[in-house]
């Protein structure tokens, strides 16, 4: 018997390939985010959830070539916080509340508090 070449370039399918469960509301639900395949890395999906695009639930990694799928939810949710802290940025609500709920580590944050009357 004959082996036929992969129509697929081995290439594309040798990464980590991010998908975002969203959330459209009570309504509509939730849903898996359609994405371009250019699009599906987790650098993308890190700015993307930064930028508001998503209103993540669930965020599933997988690599088709090593033969293996995870749950990411709480990985990206520790990332997006040390960028959080890091960059000092305001973040929606939603997003605050994904990483309160789905990260796995606490990141202490010292506010600045105004002095009232400091000369």
């Amino acid at each position: 018997m004959r082996s036929s070449p992969s129509i697929v370039p081995a290439d594309r399918l040798d990464r980590d390939i991010y998908l975002v469960l969203e959330d459209f509301g009570a309504r509509a639900g939730c849903a898996w985010r359609e994405t371009d395949e250019a699009d599906s890395d987790l650098e993308t999906v890190l700015q993307g959830l930064l930028s508001g695009q998503y209103v993540a639930v669930r965020i599933v990694c997988f690599n088709a070539s090593e033969g293996w799928s995870r749950d990411a939810t709480s990985d990206v949710a520790d990332a997006l916080a040390q960028r959080v802290v890091d960059s000092n940025d305001d973040i929606s609500s939603a997003l605050q509340d994904f990483i309160a709920g789905s990260g796995t580590r606490r990141f202490d944050v010292q506010l600045a508090l105004p002095l009232r009357g400091a000369a």
